[in-house]
Protein backbone atom coordinates (compact mmCIF):
# COMPACT_ATOMS: atom_id res chain seq x y z
CA UNK A 1 0.00 0.00 0.00
CA UNK A 2 1.14 3.55 -0.95
CA UNK A 3 -0.09 5.55 2.77
CA UNK A 4 2.49 8.18 2.89
CA UNK A 5 1.54 11.20 5.73
CA UNK A 6 -0.93 10.04 8.06
CA UNK A 7 -4.39 12.75 8.12
CA UNK A 8 -4.26 14.92 11.27
CA UNK A 9 -5.61 14.39 13.62
CA UNK A 10 -4.73 10.23 12.66
CA UNK A 11 -8.08 8.12 12.36
CA UNK A 12 -8.48 4.42 14.22
CA UNK A 13 -8.36 3.09 10.15
CA UNK A 14 -5.77 5.66 9.15
CA UNK A 15 -3.23 4.33 12.01
CA UNK A 16 -4.18 0.98 11.31
CA UNK A 17 -3.32 1.29 7.85
CA UNK A 18 0.20 2.61 8.35
CA UNK A 19 1.07 0.24 11.50
CA UNK A 20 0.48 -2.84 9.20
CA UNK A 21 2.12 -1.27 6.78
CA UNK A 22 5.38 -0.11 8.09
CA UNK A 23 5.66 -4.06 9.76
CA UNK A 24 4.95 -4.95 6.33
CA UNK A 25 8.42 -3.10 5.11
CA UNK A 26 10.22 -4.47 7.87
CA UNK A 27 9.53 -7.90 6.89
CA UNK A 28 10.26 -7.15 3.07
CA UNK A 29 13.41 -5.56 4.17
CA UNK A 30 14.49 -8.66 6.23
CA UNK A 31 12.96 -11.52 3.65
CA UNK A 32 14.96 -13.70 1.70
CA UNK A 33 18.67 -13.60 4.00
CA UNK A 34 20.05 -16.82 5.67
CA UNK A 35 19.76 -17.24 9.24
CA UNK A 36 24.06 -16.71 9.20
CA UNK A 37 23.10 -13.41 7.35
CA UNK A 38 19.98 -12.62 9.44
CA UNK A 39 22.84 -12.48 12.35
CA UNK A 40 25.63 -11.05 10.41
CA UNK A 41 29.27 -9.79 11.83
CA UNK A 42 29.76 -7.55 14.48
CA UNK A 43 30.11 -4.66 13.77
CA UNK A 44 29.87 -0.97 15.47
CA UNK A 45 27.84 0.51 12.74
CA UNK A 46 24.98 -2.31 12.26
CA UNK A 47 22.89 -4.48 14.39
CA UNK A 48 21.79 -8.44 13.76
CA UNK A 49 18.99 -8.33 12.07
CA UNK A 50 17.22 -11.15 14.02
CA UNK A 51 17.50 -8.86 17.00
CA UNK A 52 16.78 -5.38 15.39
CA UNK A 53 13.35 -6.91 14.30
CA UNK A 54 12.75 -7.96 17.66
CA UNK A 55 13.71 -4.85 18.89
CA UNK A 56 11.21 -3.36 16.70
CA UNK A 57 8.39 -5.64 18.57
CA UNK A 58 9.42 -4.92 21.64
CA UNK A 59 10.01 -0.88 21.25
CA UNK A 60 6.05 -0.91 19.47
CA UNK A 61 5.15 -3.18 23.04
CA UNK A 62 6.90 -1.29 24.98
CA UNK A 63 5.29 2.26 24.37
CA UNK A 64 2.11 1.61 22.78
CA UNK A 65 0.65 -1.83 25.26
CA UNK A 66 2.79 -1.50 28.60
CA UNK A 67 3.01 2.55 28.48
CA UNK A 68 0.30 3.54 27.34
CA UNK A 69 -2.36 0.83 29.07
CA UNK A 70 -0.40 -0.20 31.88
CA UNK A 71 -0.12 -4.35 29.79
CA UNK A 72 2.02 -6.93 31.39
CA UNK A 73 5.03 -7.98 28.59
CA UNK A 74 4.17 -10.69 26.50
CA UNK A 75 7.81 -11.81 26.83
CA UNK A 76 9.45 -12.26 30.38
CA UNK A 77 12.73 -12.07 28.76
CA UNK A 78 11.95 -9.09 26.07
CA UNK A 79 13.24 -6.31 28.28
CA UNK A 80 16.92 -8.93 29.00
CA UNK A 81 16.87 -9.33 25.37
CA UNK A 82 15.75 -5.77 22.98
CA UNK A 83 15.95 -2.99 25.33
CA UNK A 84 18.67 -1.02 23.66
CA UNK A 85 19.21 1.44 26.84
CA UNK A 86 20.46 -2.04 28.92
CA UNK A 87 21.83 -4.46 26.26
CA UNK A 88 25.00 -3.23 24.98
CA UNK A 89 25.51 -3.07 21.09
CA UNK A 90 28.31 -5.86 21.21
CA UNK A 91 26.56 -8.31 23.30
CA UNK A 92 23.68 -8.28 21.08
CA UNK A 93 25.68 -11.03 18.93
CA UNK A 94 26.04 -13.12 22.34
CA UNK A 95 22.32 -13.18 23.40
CA UNK A 96 19.83 -16.28 23.22
CA UNK A 97 17.57 -14.89 20.43
CA UNK A 98 14.86 -16.62 19.51
CA UNK A 99 14.66 -17.68 16.28
CA UNK A 100 13.31 -15.58 13.30
CA UNK A 101 10.17 -17.33 13.20
CA UNK A 102 9.49 -16.89 16.77
CA UNK A 103 10.67 -13.56 16.64
CA UNK A 104 8.48 -12.32 13.56
CA UNK A 105 5.55 -13.96 16.11
CA UNK A 106 6.43 -12.11 19.08
CA UNK A 107 6.57 -8.96 16.63
CA UNK A 108 3.19 -10.18 15.06
CA UNK A 109 1.35 -10.92 18.55
CA UNK A 110 2.29 -7.28 19.59
CA UNK A 111 0.96 -5.69 16.29
CA UNK A 112 -2.33 -7.64 16.52
CA UNK A 113 -2.86 -6.35 20.11
CA UNK A 114 -2.25 -2.60 19.07
CA UNK A 115 -4.45 -2.85 16.43
CA UNK A 116 -6.79 -4.17 18.43
CA UNK A 117 -6.71 -1.37 20.81
CA UNK A 118 -6.76 1.73 17.99
CA UNK A 119 -9.99 -0.12 17.13
CA UNK A 120 -11.38 -0.44 20.19
CA UNK A 121 -9.75 1.67 23.24
CA UNK A 122 -10.24 5.73 23.53
CA UNK A 123 -8.28 7.52 20.92
CA UNK A 124 -7.39 10.22 23.01
CA UNK A 125 -3.79 12.85 21.91
CA UNK A 126 -1.56 11.14 24.32
CA UNK A 127 -2.75 7.15 22.21
CA UNK A 128 -2.18 9.16 19.10
CA UNK A 129 0.94 10.08 20.63
CA UNK A 130 2.07 6.35 21.47
CA UNK A 131 0.74 4.95 18.62
CA UNK A 132 2.82 7.01 16.35
CA UNK A 133 6.36 6.96 18.09
CA UNK A 134 6.17 3.41 17.88
CA UNK A 135 5.28 3.62 14.21
CA UNK A 136 8.10 6.26 13.34
CA UNK A 137 10.39 3.89 15.45
CA UNK A 138 9.90 1.22 13.17
CA UNK A 139 9.75 3.16 10.20
CA UNK A 140 13.45 4.57 11.13
CA UNK A 141 14.70 1.55 11.45
CA UNK A 142 13.34 0.62 8.29
CA UNK A 143 16.04 2.87 7.07
CA UNK A 144 18.58 1.18 8.75
CA UNK A 145 17.56 -2.65 7.51
CA UNK A 146 18.00 -0.83 4.50
CA UNK A 147 21.50 0.96 4.76
CA UNK A 148 22.79 -2.37 6.65
CA UNK A 149 21.79 -4.83 3.94
CA UNK A 150 23.75 -2.39 1.68
CA UNK A 151 26.63 -2.53 4.33
CA UNK A 152 26.99 -5.71 4.42
CA UNK A 153 26.34 -6.53 0.41
CA UNK A 154 23.54 -8.73 0.90
CA UNK A 155 20.95 -8.90 -2.10
CA UNK A 156 18.61 -5.96 -2.69
CA UNK A 157 15.54 -6.37 -0.87
CA UNK A 158 12.23 -6.59 -2.98
CA UNK A 159 9.76 -4.42 -2.37
CA UNK A 160 5.91 -4.41 -2.27
CA UNK A 161 5.98 -0.72 -2.96
CA UNK A 162 4.93 0.52 -7.08
CA UNK A 163 8.62 1.17 -8.43
CA UNK A 164 9.42 4.48 -9.84
CA UNK A 165 12.34 4.91 -12.35
CA UNK A 166 15.69 4.92 -10.64
CA UNK A 167 17.30 5.37 -14.03
CA UNK A 168 15.64 8.99 -13.92
CA UNK A 169 17.86 11.26 -16.73
CA UNK A 170 17.70 14.71 -16.06
CA UNK A 171 21.11 15.56 -15.56
CA UNK A 172 22.71 18.15 -13.39
CA UNK A 173 21.19 21.22 -11.62
CA UNK A 174 24.31 23.52 -11.25
CA UNK A 175 24.12 26.98 -9.83
CA UNK A 176 23.46 28.47 -6.39
CA UNK A 177 20.27 30.63 -5.53
CA UNK A 178 20.79 33.92 -3.36
CA UNK A 179 19.20 33.64 0.21
CA UNK A 180 18.63 36.70 1.68
CA UNK A 181 19.59 37.19 5.54
CA UNK A 182 17.32 38.26 8.69
CA UNK A 183 16.33 36.61 11.72
CA UNK A 184 14.69 33.13 10.88
CA UNK A 185 12.40 30.80 13.22
CA UNK A 186 14.47 27.90 13.29
CA UNK A 187 12.60 24.74 14.43
CA UNK A 188 9.12 23.29 15.02
CA UNK A 189 5.83 25.17 15.48
CA UNK A 190 4.43 24.36 18.06
CA UNK A 191 1.29 23.64 16.89
CA UNK A 192 2.56 21.26 14.59
CA UNK A 193 1.19 17.66 14.96
CA UNK A 194 3.99 16.03 15.48
CA UNK A 195 7.64 16.57 16.12
CA UNK A 196 10.66 14.91 18.43
CA UNK A 197 11.94 16.85 21.30
CA UNK A 198 14.86 18.16 19.17
CA UNK A 199 13.04 19.91 16.63
CA UNK A 200 11.00 21.96 19.72
CA UNK A 201 10.48 24.64 19.30
CA UNK A 202 10.91 27.28 16.88
CA UNK A 203 13.20 30.37 18.25
CA UNK A 204 14.76 32.98 16.02
CA UNK A 205 18.42 33.05 15.08
CA UNK A 206 20.52 35.30 13.21
CA UNK A 207 21.23 34.63 9.13
CA UNK A 208 23.44 37.05 6.68
CA UNK A 209 22.65 36.39 3.44
CA UNK A 210 24.36 33.66 1.80
CA UNK A 211 24.22 31.28 -1.53
CA UNK A 212 23.35 27.94 -1.93
CA UNK A 213 23.75 25.35 -4.20
CA UNK A 214 20.32 24.29 -6.24
CA UNK A 215 21.11 20.88 -5.85
CA UNK A 216 23.61 18.20 -3.99
CA UNK A 217 27.14 17.83 -5.09
CA UNK A 218 27.01 15.11 -7.47
CA UNK A 219 29.36 12.11 -8.14
CA UNK A 220 30.74 13.34 -11.38
CA UNK A 221 31.43 16.71 -9.43
CA UNK A 222 32.85 14.81 -6.48
CA UNK A 223 35.24 12.09 -8.55
CA UNK A 224 36.84 15.09 -9.85
CA UNK A 225 37.80 15.37 -6.29
CA UNK A 226 38.80 12.15 -6.22
CA UNK A 227 41.11 12.13 -9.40
CA UNK A 228 42.71 15.40 -8.33
CA UNK A 229 44.07 13.56 -4.97
CA UNK A 230 42.31 15.22 -2.32
CA UNK A 231 41.78 11.99 -0.43
CA UNK A 232 45.77 12.11 -0.47
CA UNK A 233 46.39 16.11 0.56
CA UNK A 234 46.07 16.61 4.16
CA UNK A 235 45.54 20.63 3.64
CA UNK A 236 42.02 19.69 2.44
CA UNK A 237 40.98 18.16 5.66
CA UNK A 238 40.53 18.94 9.06
CA UNK A 239 42.88 17.69 11.72
CA UNK A 240 40.16 15.16 13.08
CA UNK A 241 38.97 14.49 9.83
CA UNK A 242 42.29 13.95 7.80
CA UNK A 243 42.84 11.51 11.72
CA UNK A 244 39.83 9.37 10.51
CA UNK A 245 41.03 9.47 6.58
CA UNK A 246 44.49 7.83 7.36
CA UNK A 247 42.93 5.34 10.25
CA UNK A 248 40.17 4.23 7.86
CA UNK A 249 42.63 4.29 5.15
CA UNK A 250 40.51 6.16 2.90
CA UNK A 251 40.83 6.73 -1.02
CA UNK A 252 37.34 6.89 -2.21
CA UNK A 253 33.82 7.17 -1.07
CA UNK A 254 33.53 3.73 0.37
CA UNK A 255 31.44 1.81 -2.30
CA UNK A 256 33.43 3.06 -5.33
CA UNK A 257 35.82 0.80 -7.03
CA UNK A 258 38.21 1.46 -9.83
CA UNK A 259 37.04 0.70 -13.42
CA UNK A 260 38.97 0.10 -16.65
CA UNK A 261 39.30 3.60 -18.15
CA UNK A 262 39.77 5.01 -15.01
CA UNK A 263 36.14 5.54 -14.32
CA UNK A 264 34.85 4.07 -10.72
CA UNK A 265 31.98 1.69 -10.75
CA UNK A 266 29.87 1.50 -7.89
CA UNK A 267 28.51 -1.56 -5.19
CA UNK A 268 24.98 -1.00 -5.16
CA UNK A 269 24.11 -4.27 -2.66
CA UNK A 270 25.85 -7.42 -3.63
CA UNK A 271 26.38 -6.26 -7.38
CA UNK A 272 28.84 -3.42 -9.48
CA UNK A 273 26.90 -0.64 -11.59
CA UNK A 274 28.07 1.98 -13.25
CA UNK A 275 28.76 4.91 -11.77
CA UNK A 276 25.17 7.72 -12.33
CA UNK A 277 27.19 10.64 -12.85
CA UNK A 278 24.60 13.19 -11.96
CA UNK A 279 22.99 11.22 -9.03
CA UNK A 280 24.13 12.68 -5.66
CA UNK A 281 27.21 11.50 -3.98
CA UNK A 282 26.34 8.69 -1.09
CA UNK A 283 27.71 7.48 1.41
CA UNK A 284 29.99 9.69 2.43
CA UNK A 285 30.92 10.86 5.70
CA UNK A 286 31.06 14.55 7.07
CA UNK A 287 34.81 14.55 6.99
CA UNK A 288 34.92 13.78 3.23
CA UNK A 289 32.26 15.85 2.61
CA UNK A 290 34.27 18.93 4.36
CA UNK A 291 36.99 18.07 2.53
CA UNK A 292 35.74 18.67 -0.99
CA UNK A 293 34.02 21.76 0.22
CA UNK A 294 37.74 23.04 1.33
CA UNK A 295 39.24 21.89 -2.54
CA UNK A 296 36.33 23.38 -4.25
CA UNK A 297 36.37 26.71 -2.04
CA UNK A 298 32.68 26.18 -0.68
CA UNK A 299 31.63 25.10 2.67
CA UNK A 300 28.70 23.49 4.08
CA UNK A 301 25.59 25.15 5.04
CA UNK A 302 24.46 25.10 8.83
CA UNK A 303 21.25 23.73 10.11
CA UNK A 304 19.64 27.38 9.96
CA UNK A 305 20.49 28.03 6.79
CA UNK A 306 19.50 24.59 5.10
CA UNK A 307 16.23 24.82 7.22
CA UNK A 308 15.20 28.35 5.70
CA UNK A 309 16.41 27.66 2.26
CA UNK A 310 13.97 24.62 2.25
CA UNK A 311 10.93 26.89 3.64
CA UNK A 312 11.47 30.10 2.16
CA UNK A 313 10.33 33.23 4.23
CA UNK A 314 6.45 33.92 4.44
CA UNK A 315 5.39 35.83 7.18
CA UNK A 316 3.00 34.45 10.03
CA UNK A 317 3.44 30.66 8.78
CA UNK A 318 6.33 28.05 7.69
CA UNK A 319 6.06 25.57 5.03
CA UNK A 320 5.43 21.74 6.13
CA UNK A 321 7.66 20.95 2.72
CA UNK A 322 9.60 22.92 0.71
CA UNK A 323 6.88 22.87 -1.75
CA UNK A 324 4.39 23.65 1.01
CA UNK A 325 1.75 21.69 2.89
CA UNK A 326 0.77 19.23 0.67
CA UNK A 327 2.18 15.75 1.34
CA UNK A 328 5.02 14.26 -0.69
CA UNK A 329 4.37 12.66 -3.77
CA UNK A 330 6.52 10.61 -6.48
CA UNK A 331 6.54 13.83 -8.62
CA UNK A 332 8.06 16.31 -5.27
CA UNK A 333 10.64 13.72 -3.52
CA UNK A 334 12.71 10.22 -4.23
CA UNK A 335 11.43 8.86 -0.90
CA UNK A 336 9.70 5.10 0.33
CA UNK A 337 12.08 3.16 -1.46
CA UNK A 338 10.31 3.74 -4.81
CA UNK A 339 13.40 4.22 -6.66
CA UNK A 340 15.32 1.93 -5.32
CA UNK A 341 18.21 4.43 -4.94
CA UNK A 342 19.40 7.89 -5.71
CA UNK A 343 18.11 9.82 -8.97
CA UNK A 344 19.55 12.73 -10.79
CA UNK A 345 19.90 15.87 -8.96
CA UNK A 346 17.88 17.74 -11.82
CA UNK A 347 14.91 15.63 -11.26
CA UNK A 348 11.46 16.57 -9.21
CA UNK A 349 11.17 19.93 -9.94
CA UNK A 350 7.45 19.94 -8.44
CA UNK A 351 9.66 20.02 -5.21
CA UNK A 352 11.65 22.81 -5.42
CA UNK A 353 11.66 25.35 -2.72
CA UNK A 354 10.83 28.69 -2.91
CA UNK A 355 14.35 29.71 -3.39
CA UNK A 356 14.78 27.04 -5.90
CA UNK A 357 16.37 24.64 -4.11
CA UNK A 358 16.17 21.07 -5.62
CA UNK A 359 15.06 17.77 -3.35
CA UNK A 360 15.79 19.33 -0.53
CA UNK A 361 13.66 16.79 0.52
CA UNK A 362 14.32 12.90 -0.36
CA UNK A 363 17.05 11.16 -2.58
CA UNK A 364 19.84 12.03 0.18
CA UNK A 365 20.23 12.95 3.87
CA UNK A 366 22.59 15.93 3.72
CA UNK A 367 25.36 16.85 6.28
CA UNK A 368 25.39 20.15 7.82
CA UNK A 369 28.20 22.10 9.67
CA UNK A 370 26.28 21.96 12.49
CA UNK A 371 26.47 19.50 15.82
CA UNK A 372 23.43 17.97 16.96
CA UNK A 373 22.31 20.22 19.99
CA UNK A 374 19.63 21.09 22.17
CA UNK A 375 17.31 24.00 20.81
CA UNK A 376 17.04 26.88 23.74
CA UNK A 377 14.27 25.42 26.55
CA UNK A 378 14.96 21.64 25.85
CA UNK A 379 12.60 19.72 27.24
CA UNK A 380 13.00 15.88 26.89
CA UNK A 381 10.13 13.88 25.51
CA UNK A 382 8.76 10.26 27.12
CA UNK A 383 11.31 8.13 25.00
CA UNK A 384 14.37 9.91 27.18
CA UNK A 385 17.07 8.30 25.01
CA UNK A 386 15.80 9.23 21.74
CA UNK A 387 18.09 12.90 21.70
CA UNK A 388 19.33 13.69 24.99
CA UNK A 389 21.97 10.92 25.26
CA UNK A 390 23.84 12.32 21.96
CA UNK A 391 23.85 16.16 22.92
CA UNK A 392 27.65 16.26 24.18
CA UNK A 393 28.85 13.65 21.61
CA UNK A 394 30.60 14.92 18.18
CA UNK A 395 27.40 13.76 16.48
CA UNK A 396 26.63 16.14 13.48
CA UNK A 397 22.89 17.28 12.14
CA UNK A 398 21.93 15.98 8.98
CA UNK A 399 18.72 17.40 7.17
CA UNK A 400 16.36 16.04 4.30
CA UNK A 401 15.83 12.47 4.20
CA UNK A 402 16.92 10.63 1.51
CA UNK A 403 15.53 7.32 -0.64
CA UNK A 404 14.71 4.75 1.38
CA UNK A 405 13.51 6.92 4.00
CA UNK A 406 9.42 6.77 4.56
CA UNK A 407 7.65 10.20 3.42
CA UNK A 408 5.50 10.25 6.60
CA UNK A 409 8.53 11.17 9.01
CA UNK A 410 9.73 13.96 7.15
CA UNK A 411 9.13 17.70 7.10
CA UNK A 412 11.67 20.74 6.88
CA UNK A 413 11.89 21.18 10.30
CA UNK A 414 13.07 17.27 11.11
CA UNK A 415 16.51 16.71 12.41
CA UNK A 416 18.45 13.52 12.06
CA UNK A 417 22.37 13.00 13.53
CA UNK A 418 25.50 10.83 13.09
CA UNK A 419 28.74 10.94 14.39
CA UNK A 420 31.26 12.91 11.19
CA UNK A 421 32.70 9.98 10.40
CA UNK A 422 29.75 7.42 9.51
CA UNK A 423 29.47 6.99 5.87
CA UNK A 424 27.13 3.75 5.66
CA UNK A 425 24.07 5.92 6.23
CA UNK A 426 22.64 7.58 3.22
CA UNK A 427 24.77 11.09 3.63
CA UNK A 428 25.75 12.93 0.99
CA UNK A 429 25.51 16.82 1.11
CA UNK A 430 24.80 20.75 -0.63
CA UNK A 431 27.57 23.57 -0.24
CA UNK A 432 27.65 26.57 0.02
CA UNK A 433 29.79 29.79 -1.22
CA UNK A 434 31.94 31.12 0.79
Amino acid sequence: MDSIVLPEPPTREALACVQRDARARTLELVSGLTDEQLLGPCLPIVNPLRWEVGHVGWFQEHWALRHLWGEPPIREDGDALYDSSRVAHDTRWDLRLPNMDETIAFAGQVLARVLDHVATRELSERARYFYRLALFHEDMHAEAFTYTRQTLAYPEPRLAIAPTARTVSAGPHPGDVEVPGGRFALGAAPDTPFVFDNEKWAHDVPVAPYRIARAPVTNAEFSEFVEAGGYRQQRYWTEEGWCWRCSADAERPVYWEPAPGGDFRLRHYDRLEGLPPHAPVLHVSAFEAEAYCRWAERRLPTEAEWELAACGREEGRKRRFPWGDEPPTPERANLDGRARGCIDVGALPAGDSPFGCRQMIGNVWEWTATRFLPYPGFVVDPYEQYSEPWFATPHRVLRGGCWATRARLLRNTWRNFYEPHRRDVFGGFRTCAI
